[in-house]
């Protein structure tokens, strides 16, 4: 019971940051229009809140996958990052830091590099509960 419990709310949880997060990335506009309707409307902070979103969708998707906090941790932490970047670049042209998108690239591109090691790790480790040091 507790089991599918968990597994139910984890998978509301995923649908409740994945749709609206890729509503306010994909959509923005519509997404302020309907949803977050504090003034002023700013394209970048509504692109961040879809990328944010996204990034708590693929850790809660995670962990229904894997059981290791550090795995879905950097999941998480891939795609949240991964989509600020790409808000960053797509809406360079209203201020922000230059460098920004490139240094938000370079972690991204950490992170994912950790995340694939971490689950290679995990697959050497599952006849031993999975669970590496």
């Amino acid at each position: 019971m507790k089991h599918r419990l968990v597994t139910g709310a984890v998978i509301l949880g995923v649908l409740i940051f994945a749709v609206p997060g890729v509503w306010a990335f994909g959509w923005p506009r519509s997404f302020y229009d309907n949803v977050a309707t504090y003034p002023p409307y700013n394209l970048h902070f509504v692109h961040n809140i879809g990328a944010f979103q996204l990034g708590i969708a693929a850790a809660l998707a995670g962990a229904l996958v894997w059981g290791d906090a550090l795995t879905v941790a950097l999941l998480g932490g891939a795609v949240g990052c991964g989509f600020h970047a790409i808000s960053d670049f797509l809406d360079d042209d209203l201020g922000g830091s230059a460098g920004a998108p490139w240094v938000l690239a370079v972690f991204t591109t950490l992170l994912a590099a950790a995340f694939a090691a971490r689950v290679s790790v995990l697959g050497r480790h599952a006849g031993e509960g999975g669970r590496p040091q």
